[in-house]
């Protein structure tokens, strides 16, 4: 089973992008952030036509989030639990059941946080805390888990070709590092990072600047896996050449492997 994850930026607008991917790299499952549509406006019938079941999460203008699955999709949940007065479309989980057991995905779009110090940065951090209280309790389950997203977070220097340039944003913030850091030590693993250890491995590159021609970009979609799923997983990677498409998204697809 493959599982991908990809800040899509808009669904309508890089639909054609999207569709084509699919298309050729056929992913099993797919974790979509940033759809910036409500559910009933999202583009099923492109998407049901390439094999694809859907389970959406959106909401008008931005945020929104959607699991897209080869394989049934079951007990589906929207939002992230801990703060009932939170109605920013930003996760939903779901299981897919595959030809040796199930899988628990889950597609993340956390706060970016910026600027720091006010609301939306402390927003950030305790919506990180409560998806670290969410993946403890689903970890006592011991079974085969993705947390796959855009987790706004880059997690150390090796992750950024210019770390200083970060230094002043919520993505770089010791506090955000940290709570990253406390997420994945629960037992988790960075999917991507084992089997890419070296520097260079980027998952985001800003429309500006011409980041892309440079190459500088930094990782901040991410791959979290259960020690189950870990246990199964037999690689990982990043689809760069999507970003030198037409229209692109400013994020790539990142994926997992998880064999029987």
């Amino acid at each position: 089973m493959r599982v991908a994850t990809w800040n899509i930026n808009g669904v309508r607008a890089r639909l054609q992008n999207l569709t084509a991917w699919l298309a050729e790299e056929k992913p099993d499952v797919v974790c979509l952030q940033e759809i910036k549509c409500q559910t009933e406006a999202f583009p099923a019938s492109e998407i049901e036509s390439l094999g694809y079941n859907l389970a959406v999460h959106g909401q008008k203008g931005f945020n929104g989030v959607a699991i897209l699955s080869r394989r049934p999709i079951e007990d589906v949940s929207d939002g992230l639990p801990g703060d009932d007065e939170d109605a920013h479309a930003r996760f939903i989980e779901a299981v897919i059941p595959g030809e040796t057991g199930t899988v628990r995905v889950a597609s993340i779009y956390l706060p970016n946080g910026n600027p720091i110090g006010g609301e939306k940065f402390a927003y950030k951090l305790a919506w990180l805390e409560r998806l670290r209280r969410h993946a403890e309790a689903r970890l006592r389950l011991e079974e085969p888990m993705v947390l796959a997203g855009d987790y706004n977070v880059i997690p150390t220097d090796l992750d950024a070709k210019n770390p200083g340039k970060w230094v002043n944003d919520a993505l770089f913030q010791s506090e955000s590092r940290s709570l990253f850091r406390a997420l994945v030590h629960l037992g988790l693993t960075d999917a991507i990072r084992i089997h890419h250890p070296g520097q260079g491995v980027y998952t985001f590159w800003d429309y500006t600047a011409g980041a892309w021609q440079k190459n500088d970009g930094i990782r901040i979609d991410h791959l979290l896996l259960s020690p189950q799923a870990t246990d199964r997983m037999t690689g990982a990677g990043i689809d760069r050449a999507v970003r030198s498409w037409e229209k692109p998204s400013d994020h790539v697809p990142a994926w997992v492997d998880i064999g029987a």
